[in-house]
């Protein structure tokens, strides 16, 4: 088990409260750049992974550009950029609102639908990272993220 410290090469924090801060933004990174390697055999981003997730979920129906900004994990991400690229890619179609024909909607595909179906399947590959990690320390570091986010 590698420790903070040695990752870094620091030794020394302010307080327990700086080490916890520095530890998620080294662990979000180190977790990122874990899921960026599977998703990369597949010729996506995890934001745009993230978006697809997000469209399954809707599935059949097409949502707004808006709803996406709302439930991304990145909110500092461009949507619209975002959904073009896939666009492009052929994993989401852009439908016009009837109701508004200024408001567009997206859907995923089923090109979309096919790319989550084989990384669900390679979902095991990211799981083997948390092997240390039990169940029930899973479930309390779930809590105490969500308890630090208050």
């Amino acid at each position: 088990m590698a420790k903070l410290e040695e990752e870094i090469k620091q030794s020394k924090f302010k307080n327990e409260y700086e080490k916890l801060a520095v530890n998620i933004f080294y662990t979000h990174g180190w977790l990122i750049s874990k899921h960026s390697g599977i998703l990369k055999k597949f010729g996506i981003t995890t934001t745009q992974y993230n978006i697809l997730r997000i469209l399954r979920g809707q599935h059949p129906n097409p949502v707004p550009i808006s709803l996406l900004k709302e439930r991304m994990l990145d909110k500092m991400c461009d949507a619209s950029r975002l959904v073009d690229r896939l666009r492009t890619k052929g994993f989401v179609i852009r439908k016009t609102c009837n109701e508004d024909r200024r408001k567009v909607n997206v859907l995923i595909s089923k090109k979309g639908l096919n790319i989550l179906n084989k990384l669900d399947e390679s979902k095991n590959q990211l799981e083997l990272h948390f092997k240390n990690v039990s169940k029930t320390e899973a479930r309390e570091m779930n809590s105490l993220l969500d308890k630090l986010r208050g």
